[in-house]
């Protein structure tokens, strides 16, 4: 297993090392002491699952009280998977990054995203479909689930539209009402990253 650092402190990308010959190919695509040793979470509590069709925007999405690291994988299509740093006593809070994040084929390398927690999540579908599976290190806390505007002009993110043809995206009623960057209930500042 490759890990790789990507311009977000903390984020990285993960690429388990896949076995294949003609017949197709296989994957340890989670191992908790593989995982241990390459200083990643190896500890999840849940597993979700989406299925979505092109121009679907999900996000950007986080939790008070209950943060969720995830571990993504899109098991079909294609998305754009973008990560936003929310920790305020990190160097790069406010700033994002964004991924290509493919099903496996022949040609591509297997990649998994890793977002820990104190990070909003969002990707656009920029595929016909596309399945989404990642894991959490904690659970579902409805009452901590917050949203921030995809189209934050202080964030800028710099969503591949181009790619929808010039439709627009598609948002559920609840990311259309994201709050703006600025006015966002942010996480509270970690006093045991300070020290």
């Amino acid at each position: 297993m490759r890990v790789l650092e990507t311009p977000l402190r903390d984020v990285k990308l993960v690429q388990p090392q896949r076995f294949g010959d003609s017949r197709g190919w296989f994957a340890e695509v989670f191992n908790q002491s593989t995982f241990t040793a390459a200083g990643l979470p190896a500890h999840f509590v849940q597993d979700n699952q989406s299925f979505s069709v092109k121009g679907v925007l999900r996000g950007l999405h986080y939790q008070l009280g209950r943060p969720q690291g995830k571990l993504i994988r899109v098991l079909s299509g294609h998305i754009w998977d973008v990560a936003v740093d929310l920790r305020r006593e990190s160097p790069d809070f406010g700033k994002w990054a964004g991924f290509h994040l493919k099903a496996q084929s022949s040609a591509d390398e297997l990649r998994l995203l890793w977002i820990p927690e104190g990070f909003a999540h969002g990707f656009l579908v920029l595929s016909d479909t596309a399945e989404v599976f990642y894991k959490t290190t904690n659970l579902y806390h409805p009452a901590g689930d917050r949203s921030i505007l995809w189209s934050d002009p202080v964030l800028a993110i710099d969503w591949p539209l181009e790619a929808l043809d010039g439709i627009p995206p598609s948002v559920s009623p609840k990311d259309a009402l994201g709050k703006h960057f600025l006015d966002a209930e942010l996480p509270p500042v970690e006093v045991a990253h300070l020290v």
